[in-house]
């Protein structure tokens, strides 16, 4: 029996891959366009990275890690604790005190497979390290919305919220908590795991009960202080006046334990429950928690396997139309080598073109020409040898050229 891909991963065939390739084009240039530099880190990380910076009690860290058995090494999960990390290990701030980065790279969770959610996926993202201002948050979410129009996806919704700091969460937690306790045998078992190790979690659940409960809870929004507020309010102040939509969400909080203050996400109703498209937020403390200096920092994460599910469902992705210039049909074993030396001598000069490997008739070498799209076809065969000329075919309409020399070939094609 043949053996098959992993549960929960996927294979890129050719034509899936030529449009992967567009959308990894399209990320870059949008990227450069706001000066972000690509940063490319190792497959994985020391298992430390994750646990100090994602947090212990996530359900990346606690559940969906792919650890290797002396737990010192982690496929890394996300992006942002490896980046943070290359930023302190390389001392990216002395170098420029904003340092504005962006990857693309697969990541694993070990997780339950469905649509838009593998064990293997890609994201692309970024991260804008060294500024605390308002309109750096401004930027990254209209970088995130100029990358997600930029695509032609139109029905994406922005939510926004702040989360605010810790000390002003601690506050909130007490009076949240109380409200929680007399619930507390109604909630959801990760819920109620959640309750005791980060309750702000609990606002992430997706379980219909926890929703009810959570419908009368205190809004951490309203023991936010004045600054806090302020700032948030600011932010969305700059996207209002930059024709920027979204909505505030009070209820919105990110996965990850090292987020503070703004945290936002593209949201898709065409993609089920897993609805996010792209998600990210600030998180100021992250740098110091690894071993770095205070620095303020924010970013955002987007799935590649959902944006491409939602463009092809909306035939927002490309036809593959790069097809060869020329095939060169061959008759006879001297006019395959002469085909050979002709094809190579093209090729260096930056033209795609094809011959052929299986010892086909001339009937099949034309059907094969036929079937890859090539634009014009050559025959060599023992005149062709003789004169060093042939018949230039335009396969479009069948009709003919002479071109007497094949060192002109090139020109002809062009």
């Amino acid at each position: 029996m043949p053996i098959q891909k992993p549960k929960g991963t996927y294979d890129i065939l050719p034509e899936k891959a030529f449009q992967r390739n567009f959308l990894e084009k399209k990320v870059r240039e949008i990227f450069n366009t706001f000066n972000y530099s690509e940063i490319r880190t190792p497959a994985f990380e020391k298992t430390e990275l994750f646990k100090r910076g994602i947090g212990e009690e996530t359900d990346i860290v606690s559940k969906e890690m792919y650890t290797f058995k002396n737990d010192e090494f982690t496929l890394k999960p996300e992006m942002t604790a490896p980046v943070i990390r290359a930023y302190i290990e390389y001392n990216l701030g002395n170098e420029s005190p904003l340092q504005k980065l962006f990857y693309i790279c697969n990541m694993f969770r070990r997780e339950r497979p469905q649509a838009g959610r593998f064990r293997e996926f890609s994201q692309f993202g970024a991260e804008s390290i060294g500024s605390s201002d308002p309109y750096a948050d401004a930027e990254m979410i209209m970088l995130a919305d100029t990358i997600i129009r930029g695509f032609g996806i139109k029905d994406s919704v922005i939510k926004i919220n702040t989360i605010g700091g810790a000390e002003e969460r601690e506050i909130f937690f007490k009076e949240f908590k109380n409200y929680l306790s007399a619930y507390l045998n109604e909630l959801s078992p990760d819920s109620q795991r959640r309750f005791v190790i980060n309750p702000l979690r609990i606002l992430d659940s997706k379980n219909p009960r926890d929703r009810e409960i959570l419908n009368d809870a205190p809004v951490l929004y309203q023991f936010l202080n004045e600054s806090t507020k302020k700032n948030f309010e600011s932010i969305l102040l700059i996207l209002n006046e930059n024709g920027i939509m979204f909505e505030t969400d009070y209820m919105l909080v990110r996965g990850f334990d090292y987020y503070t203050s703004t945290t936002f996400e593209f949201l898709s109703d065409r993609l089920g429950a897993q609805n996010a498209l792209l998600g990210g937020g600030r998180y100021d403390m992250l740098v110091q928690q690894l071993g770095g200096k205070p620095t303020p920092a924010i970013g955002f994460a987007a799935g590649i396997e959902r944006i491409l599910m939602i463009m092809e469902a909306d035939n927002l992705l490309p036809v593959k139309n790069d097809f060869p210039k020329l095939f060169i049909a061959s008759i006879g074993e001297e006019s395959k080598k002469f085909s050979f030396k002709l094809l190579e001598t093209l090729r260096k000069k930056g033209v795609k073109c094809e011959t052929d490997f299986l010892g086909r008739s001339l009937k099949s070498q034309m059907k094969e020409a036929n079937r890859i799209n090539a634009e014009y076809v050559v025959v060599i065969g023992d005149e062709e040898l003789k004169s060093n000329s042939v018949m230039l075919k335009k396969m479009s309409d069948g009709s003919e050229v002479k071109v007497t020399d094949t060192d002109n070939l090139e020109n002809y094609l062009k």
